[in-house]
């Protein structure tokens, strides 16, 4: 007996039209889906703005400063202290007694700053003092402590910085006492004058 399809001549004819539209929309669908899936994977390659600005030179007037004042400003992810020293500071910090306190009074781990920070204030100016504020021992961040001979630190603290994580001790050029867990004096970043009192930290001269 012979056989005879019941479909209607205009769905068996537009069925296979159809499909053809249906599967180029799905792949234009599909495609408009992995391209924008990519996207945020494609983007995710780039520095964004924040990591991009974090890593740029920061300018600290250091004209307003008073003496014997202290800032901080972020660079890298770090904070950075910029003070300005007085001169019972920098008269203080030159004491035989107090070299002899200090592990490297010196600055002869070349790591630590940048060639001309390596003399006895550790800086291009002595006025100005620009250091990382980030303890060499395990990576706290030390506290300010300007007065002299305060009850907690004793009768031979000139001022300077101390770690209240571990201990460690610093005086205003960022010099390491001995006797403490920290192994090395404060970093010292790249850092240049843009004017007599403004400061670019990021950039050397060299490379400015």
């Amino acid at each position: 007996m012979a056989t005879h399809d019941t479909t209607p001549p205009e769905v068996s004819v537009a069925n296979p039209k159809r499909r053809k539209l249906l599967i180029a929309a799905a792949s234009v669908v599909g495609t408009a889906g992995l391209v924008a899936a990519g996207i945020p994977f494609i983007e995710s390659w780039w520095p964004s703005e924040r990591a991009r600005a974090a890593g740029a030179p920061v300018t600290v007037d250091a004209s307003k400063l008073e003496p014997g004042q202290q800032i901080t400003v972020p660079w890298r992810g770090r904070p950075v202290w910029v003070l300005r020293r007085t001169p019972e500071m920098l008269e203080r910090m030159r004491a035989k007694k107090h070299l002899q306190r200090l592990r490297d009074p010196d600055s002869e781990v070349e790591s630590q700053q940048p060639a001309y920070a390596e003399n006895e204030f550790r800086s291009i100016h002595k006025e100005h003092l620009v250091v990382i504020g980030i303890c060499t021992h395990l990576g706290c961040v030390p506290t300010f402590r300007p007065e002299v001979a305060p009850e907690d630190l004793g009768p031979d603290w000139i001022g300077g910085y101390f770690c209240p994580c571990h201990g460690s001790r610093f005086d205003f050029a960022g010099r390491v006492f001995v006797h403490v867990p920290a192994p090395t004096n404060l970093v010292i970043p790249p850092y240049h004058y843009l004017s007599e009192t403004l400061i670019e930290v990021g950039v050397d001269s060299e490379s400015a």
